[in-house]
């Protein structure tokens, strides 16, 4: 079936949603996060779109911008194969790690800038990782609320706050904000037990591979990171990311 046509907003700003490949984990620790940071301020310089929000979440990214001289693909594409080529290599792992065709909403008018922008602020809260969207580290809320507060369409100096503050439905192209939570090795290990009838995996398992691709996919819907399965089970890294491309 061939794809959607791509909406364009006659205002240039658009809503983008980055997702890992199949709802992978894109962020393990703090230098991946602030990685992707540095991208989204470097190719600013490059590409000359405007970034007025940024939510980093574990396994999803939220955007807010306008673009400038450059289509939204050719910017993705810059920062998507920059991050993965960066990632890969830390990660000793090959493949693709973002969702091929990202997600995108065009924002015509100040209105929905305003919800788009509280609904960006609000995932993290929404997923409970935190009670206040300015406690979540990996967004630009700050830009808002510090000193040198960014101005915001229709709301007075120092409403900002309280504005995001609020708890609504809002509602923009809206996925499950569920997040894979770190499980304790115990935890971890039961599943694995479960799934294969021990920590260790019966013989001849490898070899089929369509049955132990679709453990691993169970297991990792359960919690498990990529690390933790190879280090518990004794299944190389590189086979489980396979399985999860």
């Amino acid at each position: 079936m061939p794809r959607a046509a791509r909406r364009k907003s006659e205002s240039g700003i658009y809503h983008v949603i980055l997702r890992g490949m199949n709802r992978q984990q894109i962020f393990y620790d703090e230098e991946d996060y602030a990685y992707f940071i540095h991208l989204l301020d470097r190719f600013q310089d490059i590409s000359h779109y405007e970034l007025y929000a940024y939510c980093l979440m574990g396994n999803h990214i939220h955007l807010l911008l306008k673009t400038g001289e450059e289509p939204l693909d050719r910017v993705f594409r810059r920062i998507g194969a920059s991050f993965v080529y960066w990632y890969n290599l830390k990660y000793q792992r090959v493949g693709h790690l973002f969702q091929d065709r990202f997600r995108s909403e065009p924002v015509e008018d100040d209105r929905y800038f305003l919800t788009v922008l509280r609904y960006i602020f609000r995932n993290p809260v929404k997923a409970g990782l935190c009670t206040k969207p300015e406690e979540y580290p990996y967004s630009n809320i700050k830009e808002y609320i510090g000193a040198r507060q960014r101005t915001v369409p229709c709301l007075e100096k120092g409403e900002f706050l309280a504005f995001v503050s609020q708890n609504t439905e809002d509602s923009c192209m809206d996925i499950s904000e569920t997040i894979r939570r770190g499980i304790t090795d115990s935890a971890a290990e039961n599943y694995i037990r479960e799934e294969f009838g021990g920590l260790s995996l019966p013989s001849g398992e490898k070899e089929n591979r369509d049955s132990l691709y679709l453990s691993i996919q169970r297991l990792t819907e359960k919690g498990i990171s990529i690390r933790q399965l190879s280090r518990l089970s004794g299944i190389s890294k590189s086979l489980i990311e396979r399985a999860l491309q």
